[in-house]
């Protein structure tokens, strides 16, 4: 009976193995490039831990047993947008949808022009082609003659702008915090 059992869990264990060679051939895991990682493997590991790639066991055996949401606060694109168009009313701030649209916005004494600003987040990543921000101008005649175009100007490369330069800093300062050191014990000994 004994017999039975080791060769069905052997027979399992080199099941999965080939399994799992097999899914990292069809792309299942991710390879990292060579030429972006120091051949060491004590610098690889202190790097990724450094960049929160890895896991350490003391924090895994903390028992955090609920689940991992990211909120808003998190990502540095959404706060960055919203600090951006702090001055402006917002008429909707969705997070999970990934848009936030202002409300109608003139100056003091200039009630006849107006604009509003639409902001589309599309990736999480700080890159230019991650937001789309649209600027929409409103030039009224009478409070009821109204015409409103859609302009791709100056304004919009200087929020665009603004808004990944405040992102890249927030993502800096969250690198800083969050930075570990990495501690290798077991060389001191070399």
């Amino acid at each position: 009976m004994y017999k039975i059992l080791k060769n069905k869990l052997l027979i399992t264990i080199i099941f999965i193995i080939f399994s799992l060679t097999s899914c990292a051939k069809e792309g299942f895991f991710k390879t990292g490039d060579a030429r972006k990682n120091p051949p060491d493997p004590k610098l690889r590991v202190k790097k990724n831990l450094e960049e929160g790639k890895g896991f350490r066991l003391s924090n895994a055996m903390k028992g955090n047993k609920g689940t991992n949401f990211e909120f808003a606060s998190s990502n540095e694109l959404w706060r960055a947008s919203l600090d951006v168009l702090d001055f402006m009313p917002l008429t909707s701030a969705n997070y999970s949808g990934g848009v936030i649209i202002t409300d109608w916005y003139s100056e003091q004494g200039n009630a006849e022009e107006s604009i509003k600003i639409t902001i589309r987040f599309l990736s999480n990543e700080i890159r230019s082609d991650a937001i789309d921000v649209d600027i929409f101008y409103k030039k009224c005649i009478t409070t009821n003659n109204c015409k409103i175009n859609k302009q791709d100007g100056q304004l919009k490369k200087e929020i665009t702008r603004q808004i990944l330069a405040k992102a890249t800093i927030y993502k800096k300062q969250s690198k800083d915090k969050n930075f570990q050191p990495y501690n290798n014990q077991s060389s001191s000994k070399d």
